[in-house]
C-alpha cells in the first residue's frame, strides 16, 4: 500500500469511519499462496466480497488439490466450475465435505459449520434463475450453484421460453421480490427482454450455445440480448452461468444489506 492510501485510511480511522479491525485488514499486504503453478489470491474475499473461484477445466487434479487445500486452510467456502466428472471422482475422497453437481459441473466445499443453503427466514438476498428450455439447464445450474455459494436464496424456474409465453406468466410469482433475475436462453435469446418487462430489478441475461447452425454457437442469442429493448437487461458471455450467478449474487447481497438484513456473504 502506498503512503497516500495509508494516510487516507489513518484519517478515516481517526474520524471514526473505520474500526481498528477494519483498518488493520485494509492496511495489511495482500495474502497470496505460492503453489508454484498457481498463485492463489487469499485476500480476494476482503477486497471483492467473495473468495477466488477455481476454473477447473484444463487443470490437473494435483493442481486443483493444492488450490483447494490453500483455500480451505484460509477458511473460505470453496467453489470450482467446469469440473469434469473424472476430476471430481479423484477429488471427492480427498475432500469428503465436497459436493459435486454433475449437471452444473461445479464442486463446492462449504465452510465448516456453514449451511450449504441460506437458513429459513434469513434475509441474505434472493435471486431467481429462469431457463428458456431444458437444454439450457446445465448453464442455469452453474448459475444456481454460484448464487448459493454467494449466500443468497435462489429459486429456479425451468422451461418457460417464448414459444409458450403462458408458461412464464404462470410463474410470475417466482419473480416477485427477487433482487435480481438470471435468464438463461439460447436460440434467438428473446426471453430476457420478456422477463425484463415484468420485473423491477436487474435482469442478468446469459446466452447459451443451444441452437441450430444459424445460432452460431450462441452468438445470435448474445447479439439479441445485447440489443434488448428492456432497459433493465444486462448481458454476460456465452454459456457463462458462473458470471451470471456471481453478478446476481453481488446484487442480492448488497440489496439485503441495504434493507438491514445483513446480507451475510461467505466472506463475512
Amino acid at each position: 500500500m502506498n503512503p497516500h492510501d495509508l494516510e487516507q485510511l489513518a484519517r478515516r480511522l481517526l474520524a471514526g469511519e473505520l474500526s481498528v479491525e477494519q483498518f488493520v485488514a485494509c492496511a495489511q499486504p495482500p495474502r497470496i499462496a505460492d503453489l508454484g503453478e498457481a498463485q492463489v489470491d487469499l485476500d480476494r474475499h476482503r477486497r471483492c466480497g467473495f473468495p477466488e473461484v477455481v476454473f477447473a477445466q484444463g487443470k490437473s487434479v494435483a493442481a486443483i488439490e493444492k488450490i483447494f487445500g490453500a483455500l480451505v486452510a484460509s477458511g473460505v467456502d470453496v467453489l470450482a466450475t467446469r469440473m469434469a466428472p473424472e476430476q471430481a471422482a479423484e477429488l471427492a475422497p480427498k475432500f469428503p465435505d465436497g459436493r459435486y453437481n454433475p449437471i452444473a459441473k461445479t464442486f463446492r466445499i462449504p465452510l465448516a459449520g456453514t449451511p450449504a443453503e441460506p437458513e429459513a427466514g434469513a434475509d441474505t438476498g434472493c435471486v431467481t434463475v429462469v431457463t428458456a428450455g431444458t437444454s439450457d439447464l446445465p448453464v442455469a445450474e452453474e448459475a444456481r450453484e454460484t448464487v448459493l455459494w454467494t449466500g443468497a436464496e435462489v429459486r429456479l424456474v425451468q422451461d418457460v421460453g417464448v414459444a409458450g409465453p403462458h408458461r412464464l406468466r404462470a410463474n410470475l410469482d417466482q419473480l416477485d421480490g427477487a433482487d435480481a433475475v438470471v435468464v438463461v436462453a439460447g436460440m434467438e435469446g428473446a426471453l430476457p427482454s420478456v422477463v425484463g418487462g415484468y420485473v423491477d430489478c436487474p435482469v442478468v441475461a446469459v446466452p447459451t450455445s443451444v441452437g441450430y447452425g444459424a445460432s452460431f454457437g450462441g452468438v445470435a442469442a448474445l447479439l439479441g440480448m445485447l440489443n434488448s429493448c428492456a432497459s433493465n437487461v444486462t448481458v454476460v458471455n456465452i454459456d457463462a452461468g458462473f458470471k451470471g450467478g456471481y453478478v446476481a449474487g453481488l446484487i442480492a447481497r448488497n440489496a439485503a444489506r441495504a434493507r438491514g438484513g445483513g446480507g451475510k456473504s461467505i466472506a463475512d
